[in-house]
């Protein structure tokens, strides 16, 4: 007797949610926070975060064929939400004011994968695509934040105040880790000290002629 193969059907939910590719960039960027949070970066799978969300690994695929481009993905998204209000800038606002403010509604947009965040970051030294990944969107991010800010990022130039401006972030990035404030105080210190500190080289570093202090 020839044993028959089973057909494999995605649920409902699940076709629904592959038909919708940013309703699979959500839960796939959630599920892997989520199980990052839960047993550590370095034991999540793509099977796990298929299964996470309710779809196939197919699905999955399509949209994220490895672990370093869930994390592509999700600085993608929350360039996004920095990226959605106007261009910062009252008149009279220096450019370390306005660059304050953008990377600290960056570090807001982080807030709902702090503890995930902080296992990738654990298990990153193992993990050398993740690494690679890490630093290359890191740089790119980081120079979507300074035009935001209304820093021009283009050019050879761009390249250093990128540099500079990821140096930061990831300085800062030790204290939001930590950060229980409700308000974040504890960043928004570490971050005004930071940029204060480079003040010295501002015109170099970012640019622009305004002081940044």
């Amino acid at each position: 007797m020839v044993k028959k193969r089973k057909t494999q059907r995605a649920p409902r939910a699940a076709a629904a949610a592959a038909a919708v590719p940013g309703d699979l960039d959500r839960a796939a960027i959630e599920a892997a926070m989520r199980l990052a949070e839960q047993q550590g970066w370095r034991n999540v799978t793509l099977s796990a975060v298929a299964a996470a969300c309710g779809v196939s690994l197919g699905d999955l695929y399509r949209r994220y064929p490895s672990r370093a481009a869930i994390l592509a993905g999700l600085a993608r998204q929350v360039d996004r939400q920095v990226l959605a209000h106007r261009p910062a800038g009252e008149e009279g606002e220096s450019a370390r004011d306005r660059l304050f403010d953008v990377m600290m509604r960056r570090f807001d947009a982080l807030g709902p994968y702090r503890r995930g965040i902080a296992s990738v970051i654990e298990d990153a030294p193992r993990d050398p695509l993740t690494l690679a990944c890490f630093g290359f969107q890191l740089r790119r991010s980081m120079a979507w934040m300074l035009e935001a800010a209304g820093i021009p990022a283009a050019g050879a130039a761009g390249i250093a105040k990128t540099k500079g401006l990821a140096a930061i972030h990831l300085c800062v990035l030790r204290t939001w880790l930590n950060d229980e404030t409700a308000d974040l105080s504890k960043t928004m210190a570490a971050l005004d000290a930071a940029l204060r500190r480079i003040a010295p080289v501002a015109e170099f570093l970012f640019g622009t002629r305004h002081r940044l202090g």
